[in-house]
């Protein structure tokens, strides 16, 4: 979900070739659940191993992520700790919607309604600890730096650009943007084509930067904050009832005090609470980006051996990663950067 500011946020459309060489930060449940979500059979089956192991995330991960370091990209994958209390609220609804949208899949599945099937089945979307877990040891695998925030891995990812230590931050939340982030590519991970009437659209990259938002609004970064919680974010979901962009953007620039702002839109939550967890999410600030040789063997281990990957294409796709330029850009081996 993240922070709702659709339609007033400047985007730039960059080539790929723009993003060569790039160190890039991408939040992983964000890509993770776009993977469960996306990669399904067309009654909505997510991709599953003969021992009904559910495999989208590996093959998201494996595919997508591999085609990013063909075109010279280096990424780094930041995992999700443990959310701010707020979000406990957040989470326990999302879990009834996710119910409720199982049971009208059952539903379609008896009916052999396949259109609904595909439908509802993407609103049923969860992710283990155990994919978590496997998710990581194939990044490793592949070469990949991993970091582990300890809260929220958008935050984490946003002090990694903020700090220079990745050129971009990738997420399509924009909760990014309030944690500091100064470039943002919220398409990162998503599949380069759409399907477009009869055929096909290419999709190019996108990148969203925080002092263009800025400068386009006409508000700093505080504002911006108090903009997110009156749509509402993961910490205050509903926001304030009947307050969208526009109606925020106007409101900020019309009270300077934010104790006022709220009182006047009589808000029925704590909006310092919301507005700390923005300025001061706790991060891991001493970690490695260290990008290492694709470690063939266990690929194959995790994903032909344990989950019964077509060999032929995974060897291609490591013979691709092969061919690519040694020079990985990393800033020495063993170095941490803090």
């Amino acid at each position: 979900m993240g922070v709702k500011l659709p339609g007033i946020l400047p985007v730039k459309i960059i080539s790929w070739e723009d993003l060569k060489g790039k160190r890039i930060a991408i939040d992983a449940s964000n890509m993770l659940y776009q993977f469960l979500s996306s990669i399904r059979q067309r009654d909505g089956t997510p991709l599953m191993d003969s021992n009904g192991n559910v495999t989208s995330h590996l093959s998201g991960t494996f595919y997508r992520i591999s085609n990013l370091m063909q075109k010279g990209i280096l990424p780094c994958v930041c995992f999700d700790g443990k959310p701010p209390s707020l979000k406990y609220e957040t989470q326990r609804k999302r879990r009834e919607r996710k119910e409720k949208a199982y049971e009208k899949y059952e539903i379609a599945k008896e009916e052999d309604d396949e259109e609904s099937m595909g439908k509802y089945s993407k609103q049923v979307t969860y992710l283990n600890n155990d994919m978590t877990k496997e998710t990581k040891e194939l990044l490793k695998a592949m070469g990949i730096p991993v970091i582990q925030a300890p809260q929220e891995s958008d935050a984490q990812i946003s002090f990694l650009c903020e700090k220079g230590d990745v050129d971009f931050a990738a997420s399509s939340d924009m909760d990014c943007l309030l944690h500091g982030c100064p470039r943002l590519i919220p398409n990162l991970t998503l599949s380069q084509t759409r399907k477009a009437g009869k055929g096909y659209v290419y999709i190019q990259p996108q990148i969203i930067e925080l002092h263009d938002v800025l400068n386009h609004l006409g508000v700093d970064r505080d504002k911006l904050i108090v903009m997110g919680i009156l749509t509402g974010t993961d910490y205050n979901p509903k926001g304030v009832v009947g307050i969208g962009p526009k109606k925020a953007l106007n409101l900020v620039k019309q009270f300077n005090n934010f104790d006022t702002l709220f009182k006047e839109v009589k808000a029925e939550f704590n909006w310092k609470k919301v507005y700390a967890i923005f300025k001061s999410m706790p991060v891991m600030k001493e970690y490695q980006l260290k990008w290492s040789d694709v470690d063939e063997g266990k690929v194959k281990e995790i994903l032909v051996e344990r989950h019964e990957f077509g060999e032929e294409r995974v060897q291609n796709i490591l013979d691709k990663l092969k061919k690519k330029d040694k020079n990985k850009g990393q800033k020495g081996l063993g170095e941490f950067i803090k």
